[in-house]
């Protein structure tokens, strides 16, 4: 049983990467939207892709973070700082 905790040690000390984080970082955004089309491939209440309707889309209002891409180094490095184990 010991080597069971013990072998699992290394894993929960290993760094996330920079991929996990940006997941991470997007999940957290989309969770806080309170409507159903934070971005543009999300689909709304009938079914339909929200494109140019999503809240990403729109200019003014909620800003979330939709793509991997729109996560910023910056934005990184604080989800470490606050995220640390």
């Amino acid at each position: 049983m010991l080597g069971l905790v013990l072998g699992a040690l290394p894993a929960l000390s290993a760094p996330i990467s920079d991929v996990e984080i940006r997941k991470a970082i997007i999940a957290e955004s989309l969770a806080g939207y309170p409507g159903n089309c934070p971005c543009p491939y999300n689909v709304d209440r009938r079914g339909h892709i929200c494109g140019k309707r999503s809240a990403y889309s729109r200019p003014g209002g909620y800003s979330p973070i939709c793509y991997e891409a729109n996560v910023s180094e910056d934005l990184i490095q604080r989800y470490r700082a606050g995220h640390s184990r």
